[in-house]
């Protein structure tokens, strides 16, 4: 395995410090500390195209077919690695040596990948060899845009039964503040169908993106529409996590987008909790 000559960082997620197809490891933020990410999109495709997406060359679809003994293969040898081998003292800072979860994230949207039901069993398995089944989270950090389909809701309710929890991307709630973020065609109803029917298989977080597009902050309009959104769905949820951006876009609105204040993004959770939601910030 390769040796990076800096330590981890919340402000790079590259995937290529591991030298692995399917797993890698990143600095989280919200998890608070070391992060082992299943990569199910190894070629840069996903559903949807948010305009903040930091993976290179992204484009539309879905990924190819999952090579589910590489996967874990590569799933125990990390883990050894971790637990066994130099990986964290080479690698990460002392403050973030702590093994924090396993997380379906990667280069596009993971519940688009056939195989997902049978990649959850496979980290189950290996979890149990090395002790840390129900010890550690599973997270499904996803768009949410299959939450309608009986096989990913199934699959979502295996995560439950192994102290899984599910990140549920919202970024916007109006369809025209969808339409520039996430560049694709969403409607209300549809975001809180199926937020209800991750919440109701699975713990589910909602997690929000927060930044200005060409120097200006997210219109009354639409904050409070995220906010009556989520005073909707509040008693279904676990919380609401709320993040501004800590990396760049590599997506060809880039320059459009900037960093957003502090202050902007506590008054938004401001309102959350006023209504008892238990929201956390990420600046």
């Amino acid at each position: 395995m390769s040796v990076s000559k800096q330590y981890l960082s919340i402000h790079d997620h590259s995937r290529e410090l591991s030298g692995l197809k399917y797993i890698y490891s990143v600095i989280s933020r919200r998890a608070g500390g070391l992060s082992i990410g299943v990569n199910l999109n190894v070629n840069n495709a996903c559903n949807w195209q948010c305009i903040y997406c930091e993976i290179p060359n992204l484009t539309r679809g879905s990924p190819p077919p999952i090579e589910l003994d590489v996967l874990e293969d590569e799933l125990r040898f990390f883990l050894h690695e971790i637990i066994h081998g130099d990986y964290m003292e080479k690698n990460v800072a002392i403050e973030d040596r702590h093994l924090k979860d396993i997380a379906f994230s990667g280069n596009g949207e993971p519940t688009s990948a056939e195989e997902f039901p049978q990649i959850i069993l496979i980290v189950k398995k290996v979890l149990e060899e090395f002790n840390l089944l129900h010890k550690i989270k599973l997270r499904l950090i996803t768009n949410g845009s299959l939450m309608h389909q009986s096989p990913v809701i199934k699959s979502v309710e295996m995560l439950k039964e192994i102290n899984g929890e599910v990140w549920f991307k919202v970024d916007a709630v109006t369809e025209e503040s969808i339409q520039i973020i996430n560049q694709v065609n969403l409607k209300r109803h549809q975001i809180l169908e199926r937020l209800k029917n991750c919440a109701t298989a699975c713990p589910t977080f909602v997690q929000t993106c927060i930044f200005s597009i060409d120097g200006k902050n997210p219109s009354e309009k639409d904050i409070d529409a995220y906010v009556q959104l989520m005073s909707e769905i509040k008693s279904d949820i676990q919380g609401v996590h709320i993040y501004g951006l800590a990396r760049p876009s590599l997506q060809p609105e880039a320059k459009r987008l900037g960093r957003i204040s502090k202050e902007v993004l506590e008054g938004i959770a401001k309102k959350l909790r006023y209504l008892q939601i238990e929201t956390t910030v990420s600046f």
